[in-house]
C-alpha cells in the first residue's frame, strides 16, 4: 500500500467528516457530548409524528455511529455512505425544509452537503487507507462497478431517508 497525496485527502475528508457523524449517533442513543441520549431523543422524533419516537431514535442513532464510523475507517464504503445520506436526507426534512436552502436561515444546506460528501466518497472509494483497501474488500460485489454500486447504494440511502419522512404522522398544530 503506497498512498498518495489523493488517499491522505480521503482520509482526512472520511476523519473529518465521519467521525463527528458518529458523535452525533452517540449523544442520540447515550446522551454523550451533551445529547439527548435515548429517552430525550425519542420525545423529540414522536414531536414530530415518528410515533412513540424509539425506532426513529434507533434508525438515526445507528445510521449515524455505523454511517459514520464506516466512512472514517473506508469500512463497507457505499453502505456506509448510504447510511449517512438517508440519516441527512430525513434530517434536512425533519430540521430544516420548511426553511429553505441556506442555513443561515436554518435551512438544509449543511444536510445537503454531507449527502453529497456521502455521494462522493461512495462513488471515488474510500483510497488505499482504508479498511476496505486492509481487508481486500473488492467493492460489494466484487466487480469492477465500485463507483456505480455506490451511487446506487447512496441512492437507495436517499429515497429510505426521504420514504423515512413521509410515512410519519403529521403531528397535528
Amino acid at each position: 500500500m503506497d498512498p498518495t497525496t489523493l488517499d491522505l485527502g480521503l482520509l482526512v475528508l472520511r476523519l473529518g467528516v465521519g467521525l463527528p457523524f458518529a458523535l452525533h449517533g452517540f449523544q442520540k442513543l447515550f446522551g454523550w457530548f451533551d445529547g439527548g441520549g435515548f429517552r430525550g431523543t425519542s420525545g423529540w422524533f414522536a414531536s414530530l409524528g415518528f410515533g412513540d419516537g424509539r425506532a426513529a431514535t434507533l434508525l438515526a442513532g445507528t445510521g449515524e455511529i455505523v454511517g459514520g464510523l464506516g466512512l472514517a475507517t473506508g469500512l463497507l464504503t457505499p453502505l456506509a455512505a448510504a447510511a449517512v445520506a438517508g440519516t441527512m436526507t430525513t434530517a434536512a426534512f425533519v430540521n430544516n425544509a420548511e426553511n429553505g436552502y441556506w442555513s443561515v436561515a436554518k435551512g438544509w444546506e449543511l444536510n445537503g452537503y454531507l449527502v453529497v460528501v456521502a455521494a462522493a466518497l461512495a462513488v471515488a472509494g474510500p483510497g488505499a487507507l482504508s479498511l476496505d483497501t486492509l481487508l481486500d474488500v473488492p467493492g460489494l460485489l466484487g466487480v469492477g462497478l465500485d463507483g456505480v454500486l455506490g451511487a446506487v447504494a447512496v441512492t437507495v440511502g436517499v429515497l429510505g431517508g426521504w420514504l423515512r419522512w413521509v410515512t410519519r404522522m403529521v403531528p397535528a398544530p
